[in-house]
């Protein structure tokens, strides 16, 4: 099966790993220890190679790619419906929605990948 995302889904796919690359740099210059087979998979390295995929619209990811891509926005969906819950956040409500409604759909194409492979 080939995976399919609108553009609007590969934007925020590629933001969402923009953030993670600057993230697990940040995380990995600092701290020395850890597991090296879990922080190679989850560096920028990994986060880096799928936003070249994505930004170059090859969505042609394995197994573990793909995995990783539906735990990223499972996790950035739990994020949003946070957000969208606190009443402090009431002014960015319709934008923190739509950007929901586009990891939901997103999310959903990336679980039937992995169902198919």
């Amino acid at each position: 099966m080939q995976l399919h995302l609108e553009t609007d889904e590969l934007n925020l796919v590629a933001n969402i790993l923009m953030e993670r690359i600057g993230k697990a740099s940040a995380q990995a210059t600092p701290s020395g220890g850890g597991q090296p087979g879990q922080r190679t998979r989850l560096g920028p390295q990994f986060y880096d190679g799928l936003l070249d995929k994505v930004l170059a619209r090859d969505l042609r990811l394995d197994t573990d790619e793909l995995e990783q891509m539906g735990e990223i926005l499972s996790a950035q969906k739990r994020k949003l419906t946070e957000q969208i819950a606190r009443p402090e956040q009431a002014a960015r409500l319709g934008k923190m929605q739509q950007e929901l409604k586009v990891v939901e759909r997103a999310l959903e194409r990336i679980n039937e990948a992995c169902v198919m492979f």
